[in-house]
């Protein structure tokens, strides 16, 4: 089977997965209640699976899908206020065609990329418990034996950063930091302060240090 067909079958089983019991309620619960400004929207309100090109050197991973962006819209990072930050700096970066994700068939494809999370499920509070993890992770380990191109991840944040680096087999594994870079099999971890609202609106992560980090990137792969 080539990686195309085989990420597409992955990306069946990972919608159609109900292995967490905690997340499908939550997410569900989502999709029903929905925040106000969406109140006409049908919610996606499964588990979010990755996408981008099945060639791609530049593999980018996040967390989890946010309740009202990802659960909402079914592609992850589409439709939230971080996904404004990340989409507009691998435009820059010319890893996509358009610095806007709104909704999955809004025309956005990304280039030499492609982009996942650990865990699919929308959790609550942003928080999934180790088990959630444990189940889930799984999924990231195929689709990256699944895209053998890949030379960079991005990983989004520290929990992003310990979940790949552990199925990279990175020990000792360096702390995480912003433009930390970590070199192991062929490959290059470069780590990132995730687009959150929470680090955008502090200044904790400007658009110029996102900048950096794809353009690094896109040196590397």
């Amino acid at each position: 089977m080539d990686s195309p067909t085989a990420l597409a079958a992955l990306t069946e089983e990972i919608v159609a997965c109900r292995a967490c019991p905690r997340l499908v309620a939550w997410r569900e619960h989502v999709g029903r209640e929905k925040r106000a400004s969406f109140a006409t929207e049908e919610y996606w309100a499964r588990p979010v699976p990755g996408f981008g090109d099945p060639d791609a050197s530049v593999l980018v991973v996040g967390l989890a899908p946010a309740a009202h962006g990802g659960n909402r819209t079914g592609r992850v990072f589409t439709g939230d206020r971080s996904g404004d930050w990340l989409f507009r700096s691998m435009w820059r970066a010319g890893l996509a065609n358009q610095p806007e994700s709104v909704t999955r068939d809004d025309g956005l494809h990304l280039i030499d990329a492609y982009i996942a999370a650990v865990v699919r499920c929308a959790p609550p509070a942003n928080k999934p418990t180790v088990e959630e993890r444990d189940r889930c992770r799984p999924y990231l380990a195929r689709e990256l034996a699944l895209l053998p191109r890949v030379r960079v991840i991005v990983v989004l944040g520290a929990f992003a950063y310990e979940n790949v680096a552990a199925l990279l087999g990175v020990r000792p594994r360096p702390r995480f930091g912003h433009g930390v870079e970590v070199p192991t099999g062929g490959r290059t971890i470069l780590c990132c302060f995730h687009p959150s609202q929470q680090n955008t609106f502090t200044g904790k992560l400007t658009e110029a240090m996102l900048d950096a980090v794809f353009a690094r990137a896109a040196a590397l792969r």
